[in-house]
């Protein structure tokens, strides 16, 4: 069992303040490094737009074609289009071109994974 170092302090916003300093060694030593953090913040902004949601949900049934993302979405090719690009950018999709027609899929199995856990939370709320 780990030794337990209580340390009061008065503050602003507290009386006392309970610290357990080999706690907070241990999670200072697990944060990400800062470059890492703004790069995964950057990816949950992104996926923070509902249409760009809804297209990564899509995706995450199999490879499709910008035009029935267009369809299923109700929004114009040029509008979804432009959602596929900013997720490129971060490689959530990735484009195949076959002929006259541009497929899109998940670039990886995480994207579908994040995907899934975020509709699990939501189910279990």
């Amino acid at each position: 069992m780990s030794k337990t170092t209580t340390i009061v302090r008065e503050g602003e916003s507290c009386d006392v303040t309970c610290i357990n300093p080999g706690k907070v060694r241990s999670l200072a030593r697990s944060l990400p490094k800062a470059s890492t953090v703004e790069r995964i913040s950057g990816i949950f902004q992104i996926m923070g737009d509902s249409s760009r949601l809804k297209i990564l949900h899509c995706l995450s049934q199999g490879d499709v074609c910008v035009c029935d993302l267009s369809a299923v979405l109700g929004m114009n090719v040029s509008a979804v289009s432009h959602q596929l690009r900013l997720l490129r950018a971060l490689n959530l999709v990735k484009p195949k071109r076959e002929g006259r027609i541009v497929y899109y899929s998940l670039s990886n199995q995480h994207v579908g994974e994040l995907m899934k856990m975020g509709l699990e939370h939501e189910r279990e709320n």
